[in-house]
């Protein structure tokens, strides 16, 4: 029996089983493949082998995260879709900033996140009703209010794992065997593309790895959420200024 999940009582497996049935391949699986995608992956690929599975390829991925392509192509046979940024869009933007310009302010960095994942991924999910993603309330502040099922951008987002802690996602993980990114080993605890994800030091926040040179800024790169603060007027002109040079070549 599938349970329709009205409330926060549902489990993530019911919310799982719920959006397979309602939406069908019109529901993407977003993943970066950490751990938390990773269960999400696991729980709908044991479901259905036609799950639509969804990665970024940024074009600054580390090369095990590609090797993880692989690898879940592999251990569940099935599919993963790959998406890509405009090459139009990243080439005018490293031609006018440069290839690293994340480094520079909080604004480029959420204009390089921008170009080469929040633009790629909406295209890519104009073309489904519904979307899974791994997030959790404890990963940091700026989550910690999630819904299980929203609504964005008129499509359907469903975070099955909002309520689990670190804790939940290893004991799902050890007890399905579910296959781990290998940077964990290295001591990473949040990954994303390989100049902006180090390892983190015990202590520290999960996420401080990611964009650690930064500060006085919710660590997101904008799929999910900006990342706020004084900075950020100016990444709107810059966005502008970037698809206007892109166009024009």
């Amino acid at each position: 029996m599938i349970v329709v999940p009205h409330s926060e009582n549902a489990t993530a497996e019911e919310i799982v089983d719920w959006a397979i049935a309602t939406y069908g391949d019109r529901l993407a699986v977003v993943t970066s493949f950490q751990l938390e995608g990773m269960v999400i992956v696991d729980m709908a690929s044991r479901r259905s082998k036609d799950v639509r599975i969804v990665t970024l390829d940024t074009g600054r991925l580390p090369a095990e995260t590609f090797d993880m392509i692989e690898l879940v192509r592999a251990h569940y046979g099935v599919s993963v879709e790959v998406v890509s940024p405009d090459p139009a869009e990243t080439g005018a933007m490293v031609e006018r900033y440069g290839p690293n310009l994340f480094y520079e302010s909080v604004p480029l960095r959420t204009a390089c996140c921008h170009f080469r994942k929040v633009r790629p991924l909406n295209r890519k999910l104009a073309g489904f009703d519904a979307w899974l993603t791994g997030l959790r309330r404890s990963q940091s502040d700026t989550r910690e209010s999630l819904d299980k099922i929203t609504t964005d951008q008129g499509r359907v987002k469903i975070s099955p794992l909002v309520d689990w802690t670190s804790e939940d996602v290893e004991a799902y993980t050890a007890h399905h065997n579910v296959p781990r990114h290998p940077l964990y080993a290295k001591g990473y605890t949040s990954i994303g593309c390989a100049p902006c994800s180090r390892a983190t030091e015990p202590g520290e926040d999960e996420r401080a790895g990611r964009w650690w040179w930064e500060s006085g800024v919710a660590k997101e790169c904008g799929l999910h959420f900006t990342p706020g603060g004084k900075a950020m007027r100016t990444v709107d002109v810059l966005i502008r200024e970037i698809l206007d040079s892109s166009n024009a070549a």
